[in-house]
């Protein structure tokens, strides 16, 4: 059942700069999000009956809001899903909308990795991995084991990063803005083999916000709104790695949540009638994965799409045309508002070098864990208005 369809109307986005921001607070980057989702929408804050908001740990409660935008005395929800907290967070928001809770909801998503400091983050490292396991570890098993099965090389994950690099060159937001050649990227120093600096994404400072509302009163704000088509979730018991029937080629949950998806809004041939993917692309082999589980072509076929431009910005099916968390950056809080902060931008034709035409269907696509450790993926599909 999609409660959600062409039910909740986002009306006004915002997107903070993503990089290391050093010079800017947790406040600051949400302010810098949220008023222009505010400007956007024509919308007063004080208007504002409810929000949420997504963060990793970077902070604690509703407080992360209510105190740099005065929102003081309204419910502000905080929650957190892993790399998926966004999607999640703006999931939460758009059922209060359906259920006729709310007519007005703001929803950010934001990180402050830098001022935590490296001991911070490496602790978090070992509470999610343990014993000397890390992300890119994780993620390096999946390759080599992908490499084993389908035949494909370092240079298949190259062409992705390079990609990401060209087009997280268009956006003035974006994290990296400089191109990369082939030879560099195979050439990059080995974070865990086979995976070298250009293949992992960093971790990011920023904030990106959404105000949503019922579709029926969308037009009391914006002609060029768009709707949330359906947002699925599918959480694993992470127990890949102890079952004999796991190939470590693909994310379950992903596949679970697309077909789900897929089969509420009607979507027979999603390589066909998805115009647009922002998919997350935390280390280069996900992204390929993601063209897998996700229907965008057959699995074990990644390497000929590919190497086509299947997945370019001019290719049939353009996948991370803003640099996707490679390129733009990876704040785990903000990352999947981000996503759809892009698609907004594309239906609205404000996407400058960067837009797609006939704009159709935009999906975005967040994944929470590592292969075979297990997590949660989250998939949220939008539409023209």
């Amino acid at each position: 059942m999609n409660d959600i369809m062409d039910k909740v109307a986002i009306i006004g986005m915002g997107c903070s700069k993503f990089g290391f921001n050093w010079a800017d607070s947790s406040d600051d980057m949400i302010i810098e999000a949220a008023y222009e989702a505010f400007d956007d929408a024509g919308v007063d804050p004080q208007n504002i009956q409810a929000a949420w908001v997504g963060t990793l740990i970077s902070g604690m409660m509703g407080i992360r809001l209510a105190r740099p935008l005065k929102l003081e005395g309204i419910p502000i929800i905080r929650v957190e899903n892993g790399c998926g907290t966004a999607i999640a967070a703006l999931r939460d928001a758009a059922l209060s909308i359906v259920s006729k809770t709310y007519d007005l909801v703001l929803v950010v998503g934001f990180e402050k990795f830098k001022d935590l400091g490296y001991n911070v983050v490496s602790n978090l490292d070992d509470v999610m991995y343990s014993h000397g396991r890390s992300a890119p570890g994780e993620y390096a098993l999946a390759a080599t084991r992908y490499f084993h099965t389908y035949g494909i090389d370092k240079e298949t994950l190259a062409k992705i990063a390079v990609k990401n690099h060209r087009n997280g060159c268009l956006h003035p937001k974006a994290h990296f803005r400089r191109e990369i050649t082939l030879e560099q990227a195979l050439s990059a120093p080995i974070i865990a083999w086979p995976l070298g600096l250009f293949d992992c994404c960093p971790r990011t400072d920023g904030a990106a916000a959404a105000i949503i509302c019922p579709h029926e009163l969308a037009d009391n704000y914006k002609s060029d709104y768009i709707l949330i088509k359906g947002i699925e979730i599918a959480t694993g018991a992470g127990m890949g790695r102890m079952s004999k029937s796991y190939d470590y080629c693909h994310w379950e949950e992903s596949f679970t949540a697309a077909n789900r998806i897929y089969e509420q809004i009607g979507i027979k041939e999603p390589a066909k009638e998805i115009s647009l993917a922002e998919v997350h692309d935390c280390f280069t082999i996900n992204e390929l994965f993601a063209y897998e589980d996700l229907g965008f072509c057959p699995r074990g076929q990644a390497k000929a799409y590919i190497d086509e431009g299947f997945f370019e910005r001019d290719g049939q099916l353009p996948v991370n045309v803003d640099g996707g968390l490679k390129s733009f950056g990876h704040p785990q809080g903000a990352t999947g508002i981000r996503m759809i902060y892009e698609l907004y931008n594309q239906f609205r034709g404000k996407a400058e070098k960067r837009q797609i035409q006939d704009m159709r269907l935009g999906l975005a696509q967040t994944v929470g864990g590592t292969p075979g450790f297990g997590g949660v993926s989250h998939i949220a599909i939008v539409g023209g208005g």
